[in-house]
């Protein structure tokens, strides 16, 4: 270790300590983010366990000396109930609140009415057309036995708030834009209701923990609505790596590449009125969790095996979004007086607590086909998608010879056959027709599905805010130039005792 220089007028101990800490800080050692209760030992050598165990001595002698530097957040025990496992009590019918019906919420309103056991008591958005139109729909499909008494709020942007004061509902979905999720789920729970929270759970570090505090105090449900981790591939990746079709996990890789300035037309309401702002002025990768999401519930990040360590991230220069703008629009418009500070593509690398890694990126502006890579790769194989593909060591049977060739199209018709996930065949057919070819249906159903029967969710609070910090994570790296940053560690080291999401038959 090489202390800095001495100064003229020297430098005391606690100085010393506290370049000590933030040595251990860069090393990423999260001894102080991650207990060692957390570290699992069957996946630990003796060497490297004396190694690691000797630097965390090192780090503790050195403690005393700083309770807290003055950039480290000091994270207080938790007042309420882990709620990695936690399972609510039974709801025989899940009366429903929706807040924002302009897009998304709209989709997940018309699906859950369609589900028996169900009732939607209220709804809230910013214009009145909105409501209404929804109102008129869901009545319908209640065929006046159900959703016959549905409260409607608009015109005001607090209204939610008397909706959820004079309804209490059970449940709350939240699709508005993302400024908004962190603060609505809040009041969510604190009025008695569980959260369902569209992409991203929250904005900052600061509302992920509240999330989290909240979610323990109220016992209240917060999961974030990713919906991805039920599509059809992801499904059935999930079951090839939990029977160990690819052996041990190594490395996986995550993205949304999804060309969306078309957008940027959106100028009063609708997507393109607020997204275009984040992506003026916020440089990281700002929507990891799509493709996130189902490669950490692959890697069982979180969950009793492994969670998230550290990030580095780094963006190219920020010049699309700029360019459509002055192709698209007049001089004057006040989409040209932006300074478009967000780098066009995104890329950033986790380190999990094992020593993993996952790359994730993220590009809404560039030319490109859409893609969410989805790559997995094992000891005995790898999985990715766009367009779906398996090789495994000695090949696919009855499609390749080796490992040197990708299975795809026609190929993998044994493979579905064989690893489909039961939870996708189970409810494919009741899912068509809800958006994103069926994955936001079963979402949808599965919630209901766990809230009647009293089941653990198959996303936890936690989950929803490891996903999601990637943003304000990447961002602090980027501007530090690519400096890594540690993932707080949500479940305060509860991960350790979480059980991993099953194939749920």
């Amino acid at each position: 270790m090489v202390f800095p220089e001495k100064r003229n007028s020297g430098f005391t101990l606690r100085e010393m300590a506290s370049f000590i800490f933030l040595t251990f800080k860069k090393m990423s050692l999260k001894i102080f983010l991650i207990p060692l209760k957390a570290v699992n030992m069957k996946n630990i050598n003796r060497r490297n366990f004396i190694k690691k165990t000797s630097l965390t001595g090192a780090a503790f002698a050195v403690a005393p000396l700083f309770p807290a530097c003055a950039d480290e957040k000091i994270i207080p025990p938790s007042e309420g109930t882990y709620m990695g496992d936690f399972a609510a009590p039974k709801l025989k019918t899940v009366r429903a609140a929706f807040i924002g019906v302009g897009a998304r919420g709209g989709d997940h309103l018309k699906f859950l009415a369609a589900l028996e056991g169900t009732e939607v008591v209220a709804i809230s958005d910013l214009y009145e057309d909105n409501v209404v139109k929804w109102a008129k729909v869901v009545t319908e499909l209640g065929k006046g036995e159900r959703h016959h008494k549905i409260a409607q709020y608009f015109g005001d942007e607090n209204k939610w708030k008397t909706m959820l004061k004079e309804v209490h509902p059970d449940v709350v979905f939240i699709a508005t834009n993302w400024k908004n999720h962190a603060p609505m789920a809040l009041e969510a729970m604190n009025s008695g209701a569980h959260a369902f929270v569209e992409v991203p759970i929250a904005v900052t570090i600061d509302e992920m923990w509240q999330l989290v505090d909240t979610s323990e105090k109220t016992k209240k449900h917060c999961m974030m609505l990713e919906n991805v981790n039920y599509n059809r591939e992801e499904l059935m990746f999930l079951n090839m790596c939990r029977q160990g079709a690819i052996g041990e996990l190594l490395h996986a890789e995550a993205a949304y590449i999804h060309e969306l300035r078309t957008q940027m037309a959106h100028e009063e309401r609708g997507t393109g009125s607020w997204r275009t702002l984040h992506y003026a002025n916020r440089n990281g990768n700002l929507y990891p969790t799509h493709g996130l999401g189902p490669v950490a519930q692959y890697m069982n990040l979180g969950r009793q095996e492994d969670t998230f360590g550290s990030i580095v991230s780094y963006s190219t220069p920020a010049l699309g979004r700029k360019m459509y703008a002055t192709k698209n629009y007049a001089e004057d418009h006040k989409w040209n007086q932006l300074d478009y500070k967000g780098g066009d593509m995104n890329t950033s690398i986790i380190k999990t607590h094992l020593g993993r890694t996952i790359m994730i990126q993220w590009d809404e502006t560039s030319p490109r086909p859409y893609s969410r890579l989805n790559l997995v790769q094992g000891t005995k194989g790898a999985l990715a998608g766009f367009p779906t593909r398996i090789a495994l060591e000695g090949g696919v049977e009855g499609a390749t010879t080796s490992h040197h060739q990708w299975a795809q199209g026609e190929q993998l018709a044994a493979m579905y056959e064989k690893y489909d996930h039961p939870l996708y065949k189970r409810l494919n057919e009741t899912a068509k027709g809800s958006g994103h070819g069926g994955m936001d249906g079963i979402m949808v159903y599965r919630i209901v599905e766990c809230l009647q029967k009293g089941l653990p969710l198959d996303q936890n609070v936690y989950e929803g805010c490891f996903w999601s910090a990637v943003a304000p994570l990447s961002e602090l790296s980027v501007n530090q130039g690519g400096a890594p940053q540690a993932f707080p560690d949500f479940t305060r080291g509860n991960w350790t005792t979480t059980q991993p999401l099953g194939i749920i038959r």
